[in-house]
């Protein structure tokens, strides 16, 4: 989230002076065209205070044109801020954003993304959880988030130290990345799908990048020991790899490189929804193929048949037979035709829809 708004703001200031208030720690990586204004994280509540006077200040004194929240949770301070100067007021939402269940929120958050001049949703089933929620369809706009795109290919002499590194050189490489939450469905992926794909290719190993949440707000977590455990029980632990987190950006291309594929067992589940599926995005973009369950923004997120596969929520038997159908059947054009479906969420291509989002006189 942190880097996509960095990514909104930088190209925005190509077409206009952007005054970006956010968290201290983020300050680092800023645009250079972009004015900071820094608000202590932790505690939340503190940061929120924070932030809002900063707001109105900016309001008062600098009197944008827009104000744009990054997410839902600072929605309410853009439409006050906004207010205040006579701005547009605006969000950029994901799918919790809308679907948060807690009482408090609703009351007071949701009427404020309501009331916003112009709602900007991640992904189709975003925009559609807004209308749910009373947003107004004229007022929303889908920008699905953007992907840096590789200049060239890793070194090979890079992916073959990345494989050697990590034991990996004989294997068949399943990646998954991202948190281990509830709804990314991982375990659930070991347990019921990760066998059959293990029998007919027994040189297959999911290699795991990432860790269970510390610091999140509501999201429930998967252990890797509970992970492990259930792999054990189903005959398949010698065909798991934790990396854990790795956050070297060359590291992590070598591993999506080297990936024959990238498994997405995002689960479908109440009030828990995937807003959008960066993840599949981000390996497009390395070349490498999703298979997936079809749920919540994951949709908008794979072209089934270009940049990987979809099947039905909860079926396991298909997921792991489309596995098995991208492994077997021609890698090569898997990968030119992931890279080609990637093209279309480069950062430039994101910068041009949010700008086109808003009224062309203002911005």
């Amino acid at each position: 989230m942190e880097r996509l708004n960095w990514h909104m703001a930088d190209e925005l200031s190509e077409y206009a002076d952007v005054h970006l208030i956010g968290p201290s720690e983020a300050e680092a990586p800023k645009p250079q065209r972009v004015k900071f204004y820094a608000a202590p994280l932790k505690p939340l509540w503190r940061f929120l205070l924070l932030a809002g006077w900063q707001a109105m200040r900016q309001a008062r004194n600098w009197k944008p044109d827009i104000i744009l929240a990054g997410s839902g949770l600072t929605a309410p301070i853009a439409l006050i801020a906004a207010r205040l100067c006579g701005a547009q007021a605006a969000a950029y939402v994901h799918g919790l954003d809308i679907a948060v269940t807690h009482p408090i929120y609703r009351a007071l958050w949701i009427p404020a993304i309501r009331r916003l001049d112009r709602v900007i949703a991640n992904s189709t089933l975003t925009a559609e959880l807004a209308k749910q929620a009373g947003v107004r369809a004229d007022k929303i706009r889908i920008v699905h988030p953007g992907v840096t795109l590789p200049e060239h290919p890793q070194p090979q002499e890079d992916i073959n130290l990345f494989l050697q590194t990590n034991k990996l050189t004989d294997n068949t490489i399943l990646l998954s990345v991202g948190r281990l939450t509830t709804r990314k469905g991982l375990r659930e992926f070991v347990q019921h799908a990760l066998p059959a794909i293990v029998e007919a290719r027994p040189d297959a190993m999911l290699v795991v990048i990432g860790d269970a949440p510390s610091d999140s707000l509501r999201a429930e977590v998967q252990t890797l020991q509970s992970i492990q455990a259930v792999a054990d029980a189903a005959g398949v632990g010698q065909h798991i790899h934790f990396l854990g987190i790795i956050t070297d950006a060359a590291k992590l291309a070598c591993a999506y490189e080297c990936a024959a594929l990238h498994v997405f067992p995002v689960r479908s589940l109440p009030g828990d929804p995937e807003g959008f599926g960066m993840v599949a995005i981000e390996a497009a973009a390395h070349g490498t193929p999703s298979v997936a369950f079809a749920t919540g923004g994951v949709i908008d997120a794979i072209s089934e048949g270009q940049s990987g596969r979809l099947v039905a929520s909860h079926d396991y038997h298909a997921l792991a037979q489309a596995v098995l159908q991208v492994l077997n059947n021609a890698p090569a054009l898997w990968r030119a035709n992931a890279t080609t479906f990637a093209q279309r969420f480069a950062w430039p291509v994101f910068g041009q829809k949010i700008r086109a989002a808003f009224k062309s006189d203002v911005i």
